[in-house]
């Protein structure tokens, strides 16, 4: 019973990481393309508060859920699929935390543009840019990981 809990939570951590970052991006994107401070202000706001309320307990309970379940189940946390995810795992944070803290910056820039009925700034444009640019390898790494806990490929460091 134990394995199936772990397990469980471990999918569902890892749906909400996947999930959440894909909605985020979409809603993001869509509010950045209508060029509408207002509209850019509110989605960004809500999707701040989506990263610390869904992706960032995600991002806590995932190594804590797959150690269990590693130990549980007898895998060694050196396999070579495990420390592949764990790498991929790291890269995944590596760009999100930025990712995180741009997202404030946006909202805080188009809040600002939004109250002073300003046009969005050039900072504004270029950390959406560089926000876009950091959620490719983020996303491809997550869905790398997905791949490696499917189908725990034997490779060798």
């Amino acid at each position: 019973m134990l394995y199936l809990v772990l397990k469980y939570l471990h999918i569902i951590g890892a749906s909400v990481l996947l999930g959440t970052g894909a909605g985020i991006a979409f809603f993001m994107l869509v509010a950045h393309r209508t060029g509408r401070a207002e509209t850019i202000a509110a989605v960004a706001r809500i999707v701040v508060l989506a990263d610390f309320l869904f992706t960032a307990t995600a991002v806590v309970l995932q190594p804590i859920t797959g150690v269990a379940l590693a130990w549980h189940v007898g895998y060694s946390l050196t396999e070579g699929w495990i420390l592949l995810s764990i790498l991929l795992y790291l890269i995944t944070g590596a760009f999100w935390l930025p990712v995180v803290w741009m997202q404030m910056e946006m909202h805080r820039l188009a809040e600002a543009a939004s109250k002073g009925g300003q046009p969005l700034p050039k900072r504004y444009h270029r950390l959406f840019h560089l926000w876009f640019a950091f959620g490719f390898p983020a996303f491809a790494a997550v869905l790398g990981i997905f791949w490696l806990m499917i189908a725990r490929p034997a490779i060798e460091w």
